[in-house]
C-alpha cells in the first residue's frame, strides 16, 4: 500500500519527471528529482540531487530518464541502492533514426533482468507528460497500461496512477513484465499519430465487446 508519508525518487529532470514530480508532490507525497548535474537545476520547486541519492532517499523509483542510457544510469547507482523497491519505468530506448533500441525484448524487462531483485513496473509511456498527469482534458476517459511481474508492485503503481487521474477503470494490467515490449512498440505508432493528428495531446482507449 501507499502511504501518505511515501517517498518518491524520480530519475530525470525532463518533461516527465518534472510534471510527474508535481503532480505528485501536490497529492501529497514527499518527491525528490533525480539528476547527474542537480546543481545545473536550483530553478525547479522541486528539490534535484544527484541520482544515486535520489534512488536511495526513494521508496518507490520512478525511471524517467531516456531508455536507450538507462541501463548504465542504472547500473552506476548500483543494486544496492534499488534492490527492494517498485522501480516504475516511464522510459522508451530510441536511436538516432526514432527506431527502438531493443528489438526482441523491452527495455523494462532489461531491467528487470538485470536487476532481479528490484520490482520493475512498466506504465505511462504510450502518451505524453500532460496526458500522463492529466487524463482528463481527453474528451472520453481512456487507457493506461500496466506490466510487471510483482503483484503488489502493481497494486502500488495503481495507487500511483489514481492519484494522477487514471481511475482504476482506466488502468489495464496487460500481465507479466514480458508485455512491456507491447507497451514500448506503440512508440511506432505514438509517432505517426502525432504527425497524422498535428499535435501529441491524445492517447488510446481500449474497449471490450459488450
Amino acid at each position: 500500500m501507499v502511504k501518505s508519508n511515501t517517498k518518491i525518487g524520480i530519475l530525470g529532470t525532463g518533461n516527465a519527471g518534472t510534471t510527474l514530480g508535481a503532480k505528485w508532490k501536490d497529492a501529497g507525497y514527499e518527491v525528490v528529482l533525480g539528476s547527474r548535474t542537480p546543481q545545473k537545476h536550483n530553478d525547479l520547486e522541486i528539490p534535484v540531487k544527484s541520482l544515486k541519492e535520489t534512488a536511495e532517499f526513494g521508496d518507490i523509483i520512478v525511471n524517467t530518464t531516456l531508455g536507450e542510457v538507462s541501463l548504465d544510469i542504472l547500473k552506476q547507482i548500483g543494486e544496492e541502492s534499488l534492490n527492494g523497491k517498485v522501480l516504475i519505468d516511464v522510459s522508451v530506448a530510441m536511436t538516432e533514426d526514432f527506431s527502438l533500441k531493443y528489438k526482441e525484448k523491452s527495455g523494462a524487462e532489461i531491467l528487470q533482468q538485470e536487476f532481479p531483485k528490484v520490482k520493475v513496473v512498466k506504465s505511462l509511456c504510450t502518451m505524453t507528460s500532460t496526458i500522463m498527469v492529466e487524463p482528463s482534458i481527453l474528451e472520453a476517459p481512456t487507457t493506461v497500461f500496466i506490466s510487471a511481474n510483482d503483484a503488489e508492485a502493481k497494486e502500488i503503481t495503481g495507487q500511483l496512477l489514481n492519484d494522477l487521474g487514471w481511475s482504476p477503470e482506466s488502468q489495464l494490467d496487460l500481465g507479466d513484465i514480458t508485455t512491456a515490449r507491447g507497451q514500448e512498440q506503440f512508440a511506432m505508432m505514438y509517432f505517426a499519430l502525432t504527425q497524422s493528428l498535428d499535435t501529441d495531446i491524445f492517447n488510446i482507449k481500449v474497449y471490450e465487446k459488450k
